[in-house]
């Protein structure tokens, strides 16, 4: 399944999981001042993650240092959680940046971290729009966010 397309503007969803309150709401596994990483809502495979700065910002050059080294480091730590958790072959890990370039929210960049298995992939998403993931976002949060809530503080310091 892909994200709905809408004609009315829709917010930010990495500026409302900055802000709700509720984190299973938006399935927000972890966040502080200048990043947060959460679950993509139409994930490529169980664990597709998406990590944000926190700054509303469309291009890594507009970000500040502390933003990208936040980034960067949960990034490697979401790649480190998953491997202890999901026990993938292999990962995909990487940005589109505008909507030419496929970015489903194109104006607050942010980085995916997809977990692969030898042949996960299958012909649903070419043929019928769709993909096959087994397990519910509820249940992956539930594995995850413990995970997250021990993630390593030095990854802020600068």
């Amino acid at each position: 399944m892909t994200a709905p397309k809408s004609a009315a503007p829709q917010p930010c969803i990495f500026c409302v999981a900055f802000t709700t309150e509720n984190a299973r709401e938006t399935h927000t596994l972890f966040r502080n001042d200048l990043a947060l990483v959460m679950l993509n809502r139409y994930p490529y495979t169980n664990g597709h993650l998406m990590i944000a700065p926190r700054a509303h910002e469309a291009r890594l050059f507009d970000s500040t240092d502390d933003s990208l080294r936040a980034l960067i480091g949960l990034t490697a730590e979401s790649q480190r959680i998953l491997s202890d958790v999901y026990h993938p072959d292999g990962f995909n890990v990487g940005m589109n940046f505008g909507q030419i370039a496929g970015a489903g929210v194109a104006d607050h960049y942010h980085m995916h971290v997809v977990p692969r298995w030898s042949g996960d992939s299958n012909f649903m998403t070419v043929t019928a729009r769709t993909r096959l993931v087994p397990e519910e976002l509820d249940v992956t949060f539930d594995k995850l966010v413990p995970h997250f809530k021990n993630i390593r503080k030095e990854l802020f310091q600068s």
